[in-house]
């Protein structure tokens, strides 16, 4: 009971604090939800009108604020469809009063702005200088508003625009047909006409970083009290492409945990891509138009459902490549630069520990995406959507935050602004960053401290706090790269150097500690697990196991499907073990009894062909009872007469054992030349078993001294 008295305490301060530095600049975020289900009006327009008539605690005040609302947008919203039918009342009255959207342009000409209505369809209406000069935004791409427009036939009709002789511009003027007889008497916009950073910069000194963090969920919708830290900076993580220029997000979960619903309500400034098919005309540029595509027109470009994400033409990738890298591409002639942030969301189907077993986090991605290292590679961060919650109403606040378009319009404005180099005062980044690794966890806490400490006022520990968040967010797409791409991508174990104490502290990523495919402790007889090459020419590894049963030597083997090759190397190993058992023990029979070995490929990469001497150990293991020595791994193969064969990319392949769980490697001495190849650290972690022959690997795996 207390700890809610302390909640409701709390939220009052908030609101206090919401009211004296950001009055007309809150709403009640309830109310946007019950107008939003009758209304097909953008949110950031109704919250406007909500700030504007319900900005008080009375109830009687927000319920006539909320039927004046209503009022307004029901007589004055323009609809496209109904553009004529208002035209024609406008004609007919002489005055109307609408909602539109309005975008102005300069004149160069007739040196003066002409306006345009999105939904009415109106181009060229004549409009006073004092609008656009006081209402910047107007200019730049166009903004919501309420215009009283006139309309008059004949009779001088001035609209207080002046061309260079010093004459008003009318319609009487017949000469000049493009001039219409429609003229705006007044504009009052509906959406924040201009940001004063300053003022949120001063504003935001009043309030502490949990009580700020609080506003800014509830900004966008969220209840911040029924959320965990954790869960409330993973929601604020996904703000981040919006306020940092060229960052690349990723972010795969489960279904209905909001991944796209930001993109798409929340930000008048981030379109969402859904579908997927897309072309690198309408995303990057339009070399018959000559025109930039969504990249140089909107701040975030949001690909929804990763899955299906296909380009019709075949270099759309590579062009994605150099723009995620660089934030420029080549197109004809010239090279076109762009800021828009990138952001791929998706759903995840089986559970994260299924996938980090059998194959990589980036597995919803198209395969032409999912498996070149070069394009994840580029991903800045990647946000583990498995750790959001499932939203349910409750997640919705009702209570005040910022309206959206302020919130969109000061974030837009802060992507100008540059914290990243906070992090030299106070820490260093660790050996294993390499420079692309550098610069996403910059643009991370860049984007962190913008959103959190607008006003460039936070501590070391603060900072700290930040950059272990983005250090983690960046492992999370190292470590499925390493999977993927192998030694190239080794240098996982990030870190960061305190330069107060030069204390080294590493960042590991939460989800990676869990089950292992190689389990710790003995095994069943015939059971054994090795690591190669599978049939995708990818690393993996893969599980025998056996069983014996009284019979005439048959030997049945299943799970290899209709691969002729393994079927040989599983048959050159009995044929072996026929013609040597005696060397290896006396109560070994092939014509007593039957044998079945069942063949698993556990990554899902296709079956190896090196399975000779994994089916001898299993074999053998099984017709002696005795099972091999714990946590092994058995690399190498063998020939018909015995020979051992060396590990191909021995490095690579002792990666896999690791990242597998194995604490033992059996290892054919041929392989003693690559030793060079492989990192110290990495030669450290195991127990190596070296052998020399078939004979003596089966010894050494079975624990036979």
């Amino acid at each position: 009971m207390e700890q809610k008295n302390g909640c409701e305490s709390t939220r009052e301060e908030i609101k206090e604090k919401l009211r004296q530095c950001f009055d007309g600049k809150i709403v009640r975020k309830d109310l946007t939800k019950k107008i939003k289900e009758g209304a097909n009006v953008p949110v950031y327009v109704l919250e406007f009108l909500l700030g504007q008539y319900c900005s008080s605690d009375d109830e009687d005040v927000i319920e006539s604020g909320v039927q004046t609302v209503k009022r307004i947008l029901a007589d004055n919203f323009v609809r496209p469809d109904e553009a004529q039918k208002i035209l024609s009342q406008l004609r007919k009255k002489g005055t109307h009063t609408v909602i539109d959207m309005v975008t102005v342009r300069l004149d160069i000409k007739k040196n003066c702005f002409l306006a345009e209505f999105s939904n009415l369809g109106l181009t060229n209406i004549p409009i006073a200088d004092e609008y656009p000069e006081k209402f910047d935004r107007l200019l730049c791409g166009g903004i919501w508003c309420i215009i009283q427009l006139e309309y008059e036939a004949e009779g001088d009709s001035s609209f207080g625009v002046m061309d260079d002789d010093g004459e008003s511009i009318s319609s009487k003027q017949k000469k000049q047909r493009e001039l219409t007889p429609i003229s705006i008497r007044k504009l009052t916009p509906i959406q924040m006409p201009h940001i004063d950073i300053a003022q949120l910069k001063e504003g935001r000194k009043a309030f502490s970083k949990d009580e700020w963090i609080d506003v800014m969920l509830r900004s966008i919708g969220m209840e911040p009290d029924e959320l965990t830290i954790r869960e409330k900076w993973l929601l604020l993580t996904r703000m981040i492409p919006l306020v940092e220029n060229n960052f690349n997000l990723c972010e795969l979960g489960p279904r209905s945990t909001g991944k796209s619903h930001l993109y798409k309500e929340i930000s008048p400034n981030s379109i969402l891509v859904s579908g997927g098919q897309t072309t690198v005309a309408n995303l990057f540029y339009n070399m018959g138009r000559k025109t930039v595509g969504l990249v140089g027109l909107w701040d975030c470009v949001a690909f929804d459902e990763v899955a299906g994400i296909r380009f019709k033409d075949k270099d759309g990738v590579q062009i994605m490549k150099d723009y995620m890298a660089s934030g420029s591409f080549a197109r004809g002639k010239e090279e076109k630069a762009a800021s828009a942030s990138m952001v791929f969301v998706g759903n995840i189907n089986q559970s994260v520990d299924v996938l980090l077993k059998t194959s990589s986090l980036f597995d919803p991605f198209p395969p032409e995406m999912g498996t070149d290292t070069a394009f994840l590679d580029r991903i800045h961060c990647y946000l583990p959507g498995w750790e959001i919650p499932k939203f349910r109403p409750e997640h919705f606040t009702n209570d005040y935050g910022f309206i959206s378009d302020y919130l969109a319009e000061f974030i837009r404005e802060l992507r100008k602004e540059q914290y990243g180099d906070a992090i030299d005062h106070y820490f260093r980044l660790g050996k294993n960053l390499n420079q692309r690794d550098t610069i996403a966890v910059r643009r991370m806490v860049d984007g962190y401290l913008k959103l959190i400490y607008p006003d460039g006022e936070f501590t070391k520990e603060q900072l700290e706090e930040v950059l272990q968040l983005a250090l983690e967010m960046r492992r999370r797409v190292k470590e499925q790269l390493k999977k993927l791409g192998g030694m190239e991508f080794y240098d996982v174990n990030f870190s960061y150097i305190d330069l107060e104490d030069m204390s080294e502290h590493y960042v590991s990523v939460p989800e990676q500690g869990g089950g292992k495919l190689i389990p710790d402790g003995m095994c069943n007889p015939g059971q054994v697990y090795t690591v190669s090459q599978g049939k995708s020419g990818m690393l993996g590894v893969f599980r025998l196991e056996s069983q014996m049963m009284p019979g005439n030597g048959k030997f049945e083997r299943t799970g290899l499907g209709s691969d002729s090759k393994c079927k040989e190397a599983v048959n050159t190993a009995f044929n072996y073990l026929k013609g040597n058992g005696n060397r290896i023990s006396g109560s070994i029979s092939t014509t007593t009894n039957d044998y079945i070995i069942n063949y698993q490929d556990l990554q899902g990469i296709g079956m190896t062909e090196k399975l000779t001497l994994p089916t001898l150990i299993a074999l053998c293991s099984i017709a002696l009872g005795r099972s091999v020595v714990s946590n092994l791994a058995v690399l190498g193969d063998i020939t018909i007469s015995g020979s051992i064969q060396k590990v191909d990319e021995l490095a690579n392949t002792l990666q896999v054992c690791l990242d597998s769980g194995a604490k033992k490697v059996l290892i054919p001495s041929t392989s003693f030349v690559d030793f060079a190849t492989v990192p110290a650290e990495l030669m450290s972690a195991f127990q190596l078993i070296p052998f020399q022959s078939a004979e003596d690997a089966v010894f050494k795996a079975l624990g036979v001294e």
